[in-house]
């Protein structure tokens, strides 16, 4: 047997175990079929949260840092007495001061994430409109 006639055979007996073909599948609930956004950015929540972030920076910047001195100040004073709960009071001061930095960035990071969200968001949905806009534009054009 040819390779012609061998294919003519195989394509003309694909189809024949077939009983049903689909060509979409139905949307399941909740899916972005209906139209409707999927994505879905609340402003005064994200807002809401960025804003906590930040008031919690700035409290902590400030009211976190009250007891580094006289911390610092009395393993000193300890140490220098012979005491050996200075050093240990010295390793609790370092890592308040690690621990804080950390939180503080932390915070940071979460409020600028909550602003470039909306922001972006806001970005591509204008992006999006516009694009739609155009694409409406050229089908008159054309």
């Amino acid at each position: 047997m040819s390779f012609e006639a061998e294919w003519s055979s195989a394509r003309a007996n694909a189809g024949s175990g077939v009983s049903m073909r689909l060509n979409k599948v139905a949307p399941e609930p909740g899916g972005g079929g209906s139209g409707k956004a999927d994505l879905k950015i609340e402003d005064d929540h994200i807002g809401a949260i960025g804003s906590a972030a930040f008031t919690l920076h700035n409290r902590l910047q400030k009211d976190g840092d009250h007891a580094r001195v006289a911390t610092f100040d009395a393993s000193i004073a300890l140490t220098n007495k012979g005491f050996t709960s200075g050093s240990a009071l010295l390793q609790v001061h370092d890592r308040w001061n690690s621990q804080l930095h950390v939180l503080v960035a932390a915070c940071a990071n979460i409020s600028n994430h909550c602003d470039y969200t909306v922001s972006h968001h806001e970005h591509e949905e204008r992006k999006l409109v516009t694009d739609l806009n155009a694409s409406k534009i050229n089908e008159y054009i054309k």
